[in-house]
């Protein structure tokens, strides 16, 4: 695996800055399927699109980038006319991205912890563990998340968990106590089905589909992994506009 993926996104996404027209020539505009609902494929080349953006002064910051196969995953921090934390998520093909996904949130915080929703651990270590940590990460989401069964929730969260959620605070038995009294509120969160998980050594992001009351949701949560357990949580949470207000036909996820 080279960092030359990472490096052009990188790259793209700092491309928002600068304007620079060499940054979007990693992505194949013939192929590009956009999956955020909210932006129209066609109306306007990227280089373009850039070059407009940039005018308007915006800052990106790209704290943590990974790599999974055919797939670069970044965490990033954007300040346009509001500051805002995404995941960006692009498919690669014949060397070139031709697929993206992204969930973005305005910024909140920090929590109660004092934790933002971008600081902690960045380092990428323990890549041979890469598969038993999204396996870890798949049966979290499955069994807590999804299917609720409590009971198993220590087989899972480490005694040291650190928490960024903006609403949120460290610690296992504030995660347990914080989803308790979620899943007693049957309609508060409810995530329904989980559709990716990207990974990167002691990283995994899961991408999940749900609803907050009766809102259509996307959950892009992303952990750290270290001995067998999770032990950081950052994540992004978004509301995803209803189908007559979709720009493009190739859906969220």
């Amino acid at each position: 695996m080279t960092a030359d993926r990472k490096n052009q996104i990188h790259s793209l996404l700092k491309g928002l800055e600068t304007g620079d027209e060499e940054a979007v020539k990693v992505v194949n505009e013939s192929k590009y399927i956009q999956h955020n609902p909210q932006t129209q494929e066609g109306s306007e080349g990227l280089a373009a699109l850039f070059k407009r953006l940039s005018k308007t002064s915006p800052r990106v910051n790209i704290v943590r980038i990974f790599e999974d196969g055919d797939f670069v995953f970044a965490h990033t921090e954007y300040d346009f006319a509001n500051s805002n934390i995404g995941f960006e998520i692009f498919r690669f093909e014949d060397g070139r991205a031709v697929e993206h996904w992204d969930n973005i949130q305005r910024r909140k915080g920090p929590n109660t912890s004092g934790h933002t929703m971008v600081d902690g651990q960045t380092s990428i270590n323990d890549l041979d563990l890469t598969e038993e940590n999204r396996a870890l990460v798949k049966s979290y989401v499955e069994n807590i998340l999804i299917n609720r069964q409590l009971d198993r929730f220590s087989d899972y969260i480490s005694d040291d968990y650190t928490q960024h959620n903006p609403q949120l605070t460290d610690g296992l038995l504030a995660q347990f106590k914080a989803l308790k009294e979620t899943f007693n509120d049957s309609y508060a969160i409810h995530y329904k089905c989980n559709h990716r998980l990207l990974a990167e050594g002691n990283f995994v992001l899961s991408v999940s589909e749900g609803f907050i009351r009766d809102k259509h949701t996307s959950f892009f949560d992303l952990f750290r992994i270290f001995e067998g357990k999770l032990v950081e949580h950052w994540d992004t949470i978004e509301t995803i506009p209803a189908r007559k207000e979709w720009k493009n036909d190739n859906g969220k996820f």
